[in-house]
């Protein structure tokens, strides 16, 4: 029997938002409760914890209740809560008088934030991943050699036991629109607030095409309205009507976790019948307030006899043309086969994200990949001889059901995650003490 060093780490997680912030936390409970020590590290490609920062927009509001945070469907007791984050803030009281389970977005990327605060030094911050590659003893796969670039180009390497990728969707740019994707007068909506544009729209009226019929459309139309009282605003978008969001309480049990045992049991036929049936419910939607405020904003341009803002249904995008004076959109209106010309000081892409199932840096082992879709704790399938569990967090909505990209599984995807990989740790987990993660939070 061969012998191989330990690997630097039990499991090294990729990206550290929610859904990996989720299963530190997990990981520490076990440590804890159980007198074990696992040896983790998070690389975050970001500088510092940040949420959707792009689209932290004022008055933004949750879609869902605060009870869905990190921990409190799994452990309602845990010091992890958002309730104990508004304790520890000072702010538990005033929130209750709020009379709302929504709390703003921005508030909760500052209840996110603080409980990955309390993970700093399990986490390696400004890093990008960008390659993972098998360690060998003998014919087996032992452990995973994680390659990560710093900002200033220095490539570190760390060894792992086990790997969990949450990395996240990266906004999805239609091919029509590639050839001008380095134009800074274009932006996707996940840059939205960190571009100039929502500030710095040059030329007087700014004329801005929003590309997209969801919530994040709306939410800029709205945001630009109110940041530039001048600005002119078409928001082209592919259905016949802007749509709302069902969020109605028997369509929203889609969502519980329990859920994701039934959809994982379907053929793969069901599965993406049930998906379709229930796309209303997260994509091309928009939150039914949020509608009633745009259709206002409409009237009210009708009642003083403006045109700030125009709504061009059944259109899609055929040409795209930066010019010195602007980026030149050809609009095809599908209902009347009508085409025409636009020029524009600025073009918002709210088209949504890509979730591929198998990030490029895991390529170096793709071939001990088996074919298929995840196993039911999200661990993805290997040959016999590949020893360490790969698992992927968000990504696996077709295998996995609607709520894999969304918040409302984390704290029980975590705890499934971490179960796995301690039952398949086959002890040596249980061989090191001295719990060694979170220890602010609970002080």
């Amino acid at each position: 029997m061969s012998y191989h060093p330990a690997p630097d780490y039990d499991v090294v997680g990729v990206g550290f938002g929610p859904s990996n912030i989720a299963l530190a936390i997990a990981l520490d409970d076990c440590s804890r409760r159980h007198h074990l020590k696992c040896r983790s590290l998070f690389i975050e490609r970001q500088p510092a914890f940040k949420w959707h920062g792009g689209m932290l927009l004022p008055g933004s509001t949750m879609q869902i209740s605060f009870l869905k945070d990190l921990v409190s469907l799994r452990d309602p007791t845990s010091p992890f809560t958002f309730i104990n984050y508004l304790h520890k803030s000072g702010r538990l009281l005033d929130f209750t008088n709020c009379k709302t389970f929504y709390p703003s977005r921005v508030e909760f990327n500052d209840y996110l934030r603080w409980a990955a605060g309390q993970f700093d030094r399990s986490v390696a911050y400004g890093e990008t991943v960008i390659a993972v590659e098998p360690v060998h003893a003998g014919q087996s796969v032992v452990a995973l050699r994680v390659l990560s670039r710093t900002p200033d180009g220095q490539e570190r390497s760390r060894s792992a036991g086990n790997l969990v990728v949450a990395v996240g969707g990266h906004a999805h740019i239609p091919p029509i629109f590639r050839p001008c994707a380095g134009d800074p007068r274009m932006v996707h909506t996940s840059a939205y607030l960190d571009s100039a544009l929502a500030n710095e729209i040059g030329g007087q009226a700014p004329r801005v095409a929003i590309i997209g019929g969801g919530q994040s459309a709306a939410e800029v139309t709205l945001d630009l309205c109110d940041r530039r009282p001048d600005v002119r605003i078409d928001l082209v978008f592919r259905g016949h009507a802007l749509k709302p969001s069902d969020s109605s309480p028997f369509v929203n049990e889609i969502f519980n976790p329990e859920f994701t045992d039934y959809f994982y049991a379907q053929p793969d036929g069901r599965r993406s019948d049930i998906v379709r049936n229930f796309r209303n419910s997260n994509y091309a939607v928009v939150d039914p307030e949020l509608l009633d405020q745009l259709y206002r904003t409409t009237y009210q341009q009708r009642v003083n006899g403006e045109r700030r803002l125009a709504l061009h249904p059944c259109s899609e995008i055929v040409a795209v043309e930066a010019r010195a004076e602007g980026i030149e959109l050809e609009l095809l209106n599908k209902d009347e086969d009508v085409r025409r010309r636009e020029t524009y000081d600025a073009v918002v892409l709210a088209t949504g994200y890509e979730r591929p199932l198998l990030p490029e840096f895991l390529a170096p082992i793709r071939r001990f990949i088996e074919p298929g879709s995840l196993d039911r704790d999200y661990r993805v399938r290997t040959s016999p001889a590949f020893l360490p569990q790969v698992h992927l967090q968000g990504c696996s909505e077709m295998s996995h059901g609607l709520s894999d990209t969304l918040l409302s599984v984390l704290p029980m995807r975590a705890q499934e995650i971490t179960s796995a990989l301690v039952s398949a740790a086959g002890g040596d987990l249980a061989t090191r003490l001295e719990p060694d993660l979170a220890e602010d939070v609970y002080s």
